[in-house]
């Protein structure tokens, strides 16, 4: 609504530009008549061939987008034309006479009729239509936002209806022109000067925000750049909108429900599926197969502790919208050889409870598409199939929520104003203890290995008899036969284990065997048996199974937290240990 009402406003004030020249003679021509039977419909007829016209050019340059990638650029290529225009008025008015050209031929039809008897209403509605083709190239700036913005971004009926405001506030200032008479006309003579140089200022703004989308400043720099080419009263009505949109975000404290409709940027659109090299779940999508749903990409790998704590609100959010219009596209990109393995991610999934979609990344192809860097990495995807939020890393759900909830509602799917889901999550998916977290990631292939403390170091690639060492914090050693490879190490012979010195409530060890057979463990902290801190895949005496190429939890400390020292001894050989991660 504040939209629409900036529209009006902005038609309103075209009273003043010089661009309205083409229209006055027809419009103070019937200055002396009826205003029911003459002004009014002259007016109707005008602001809805306006409107029709600038739908229609908004609908052809959203259709050049959708054509392929060219099409922004040949939008850019329009843009640039009208900024040109602006700047220079021969040069528009040549690209805008056939439609001048149109309209003189109309308006002389219109009088032939009334001569001959006709109805003046039907006459002064025909001359309506031939003076909104005259009217079709004057743009003030906030009109050059909404052709702007549907160019780039896809028309819809919102474009329309804005235009059709826009159209519906320029006729009404020029019926009060109407019943003020002759003096308006004489007074905005004397300003076209003035307007003159505003129509060329704009036009330099909306040529340098061309520019600056042309190389990739900022996807929404052409909207602002259109609003410093403005008349000072626009930007002033562009300005008090804005300061009562920030106030209508404001909640009162006593309100139960979530938090109102966001204002999401435009980041660009959603790139091509194609990249997957298979889908779980779910035929193969595509972008243009997604087109009308409010969509949510998550990248992710089963393995990463990251993507394990923040699935329980992508399964939650995937579940309470999916009748409202929501799809969840779970990007599978692997991180190692065994998330390669479509049936590990299946297995995965299905143990996760995962079934939305699934698109196994492991060419990268999705992942490059989006240029993303990041596990775990939310993109969301508005119904028109543009990106308006992403969020890299753990945290921010009540946010991402609310993100979800404003795409619904733009979509006209009705969405309801609840609050946040309510998530219980427990094991390897509950959330970390950040004010007790002093211990990172760490790897155990040498390609990314860090803080090894077994005496003599690590031998590549060949097996290798460890001793332990002695661990400062975030240090780890080995002890037994192992050989280290560039992903993972590998234990040779049985009884061999691993050691860490570590800070953080709760450790966990990504492990492995390639041929499947389970292999058995024992956890001991501090020298002792868990207990009371065991993790989820570890039993009170620290005794445990590896049972599949995955992530396990085996501490999670009770009571105070402290830096403690682990130790995990296998039973049988042939086990992989890949990575430590902490919580």
């Amino acid at each position: 609504m504040t939209l629409f009402l900036l529209a009006y406003a902005a038609g309103v004030l075209t009273i003043a530009s010089p661009c309205i020249l083409p229209v006055l003679p027809f419009v103070f021509a019937r200055a002396d008549r009826a205003f029911i039977r003459n002004g009014l419909p002259l007016l109707a007829g005008m602001a809805l061939t306006f409107a029709l016209v600038a739908s229609l050019g908004a609908v052809a340059g959203g259709w050049a987008v959708e054509a392929n990638h060219w099409g922004r650029q040949a939008a850019l290529v329009l843009l640039a034309l009208f900024g040109l225009a602006l700047l220079f008025p021969r040069l528009g008015e040549r690209a805008w006479q056939p439609l001048v050209a149109a309209g003189g031929r109309l308006a002389e039809t219109a009088e032939r009729r009334v001569a001959a008897g006709g109805s003046p209403f039907a006459a002064s509605l025909l001359l309506g239509v031939a003076t909104g083709l005259l009217w079709a190239p004057c743009a003030g700036p906030i009109l050059g936002v909404i052709l702007t913005g549907a160019a780039l971004n896809g028309a819809s009926l919102g474009t329309s209806v804005l235009l059709a405001a826009y159209a519906a506030g320029a006729a009404t200032s020029l019926a009060l022109a109407l019943l003020l008479g002759g003096r308006v006309f004489r007074a905005m003579k004397r300003a076209l000067p003035a307007g003159g140089l505003l129509r060329r200022a704009g036009g330099a703004a909306v040529l340098a925000a061309v520019g600056a989308i042309a190389f990739g400043l900022d996807t929404g720099l052409l909207a602002r750049a259109s609003y410093a080419g403005t008349v000072s009263l626009e930007q002033r009505l562009i300005d008090a909108t804005r300061r009562g949109e920030a106030m209508d975000r404001i909640i009162p404290a006593q309100a139960p429900a979530a938090p109102p409709r966001l204002n999401l940027p435009v980041e660009g659109r959603i790139p091509s599926l194609a990249g997957a090299l298979e889908w779980l779940n779910s035929p193969p999508l595509s972008a243009e197969s997604l087109r009308g749903k409010v969509v949510l990409v998550n990248f992710w790998t089963y393995s990463c502790i990251n993507c394990l704590r923040s699935l329980p609100y992508v399964r939650a959010w995937a579940e309470r919208y999916r009748d409202q219009g929501l799809v969840v596209i779970g990007v599978h990109t692997p991180e190692f050889a065994f998330e390669r393995r479509t049936a590990n991610v299946r297995r995965a999934a299905a143990d996760l409870g995962v079934s939305y979609p699934i698109a196994i990344d492991n060419s990268f192809g999705i992942w490059r598409a989006f240029g993303n860097q990041y596990w775990p990495a939310l993109y969301f995807v508005d119904a028109e199939g543009r990106i308006r939020h992403h969020r890299f890393g753990e945290g921010g759900y009540e946010m991402s929520e609310q993100v979800i909830q404003t795409l619904l509602a733009e979509a006209g799917r009705g969405a309801p104003r609840m609050g946040p889901v309510a998530i219980d999550r427990a094991g390897a998916q509950a959330p970390a203890d950040p004010a007790n977290l002093r211990s990172q990631e760490t790897y155990l292939g040498y390609r990314n290995a860090t803080n090894f403390a077994s005496p003599g170091g690590a031998v590549r690639d060949a097996a290798e008899a460890y001793r332990p060492g002695r661990l400062r914090l975030n240090e780890w050693s080995l002890s037994g036969r192992w050989t280290i490879g560039e992903e993972f190490a590998a234990l040779n012979d049985a009884g061999g284990s691993i050691a860490f010195r570590f800070h953080a409530r709760d450790l966990h060890l990504v492990l492995g065997a390639p041929d499947g057979r389970p292999r058995h463990f024992q956890v001991t902290i501090d020298g002792e048996p868990p207990g009371a801190s065991r993790g989820a895949d570890v039993a009170a005496d620290g005794t445990g199974v590896v049972t599949g190429q995955r992530l396990y939890q085996l501490i999670r400390q009770d009571g105070a937290v402290a830096p403690r020292t682990f130790e995990i001894r296998f039973l049988d050989p042939g086990v992989q240990a890949y990575a430590f991660t902490f919580g």
